[in-house]
């Protein structure tokens, strides 16, 4: 179901002029906030605003949540989430510019919508649990780490491409 049903999609941007204009974004993350991008700090601190507005007890036990929600500090009050925030905008009235708002599940022939989305949803709870136990996610250790050539980031990316491409190649049946 498409919301722009009558109109055709724009063709998609140049990746290297996408690419170079990240650069910039990041050079002026750091710029501006003294921080590079990251998503999965954001999302943090959006769950432990709502822990703290259900168990604010629990946030002054917790010597990692002390440093989010302790007493009158808001969790909220931090660039990632505004950053996070103008993302999700950002992607909104890019797709409604470019006519690409629209309900679909990209899956190959083999495999189920309920699968599709199985895997994505369990995928996703894998990804943000390893973000939280590396504290930081991928788009802040590859992209702000490398930006900085920190060696940790480097290995880090290397691992991240050896490891989807392996599973990639091991789920390709469900795709072809």
């Amino acid at each position: 179901m498409s919301l722009m049903a009558n109109k055709e999609p724009k063709p998609y941007s140049n990746p290297y002029v996408v690419g170079a204009l990240l650069g910039v974004v990041l050079f002026f993350a750091f710029f501006l906030t003294g921080n590079g991008l990251g998503a999965s700090g954001a999302l943090n601190r959006m769950l432990v605003y709502f822990e703290d507005l259900v168990a604010a007890d629990h946030i002054d036990q917790v010597p990692y949540l002390i440093n989010y929600a302790s007493g009158d500090k808001n969790p909220l009050d931090d660039s990632f989430v505004i950053m996070a925030v103008g993302v999700l905008a950002g992607g909104f009235v890019s797709g409604l510019v470019h006519h690409r708002l629209q309900f679909e599940t990209n899956k190959g022939p083999h495999i189920s919508n309920k699968t599709r989305w199985m895997m994505a949803f369990c995928g996703g709870i894998l990804m943000g649990y390893g973000a939280r136990f590396a504290r930081g996610c991928t788009s802040g250790q590859g992209l702000s780490g490398g930006a900085v050539l920190a060696v940790g980031s480097w290995a880090f990316l290397l691992a991240v491409f050896v490891g989807a491409y392996s599973l990639a190649y091991a789920l390709r049946r469900l795709w072809n």
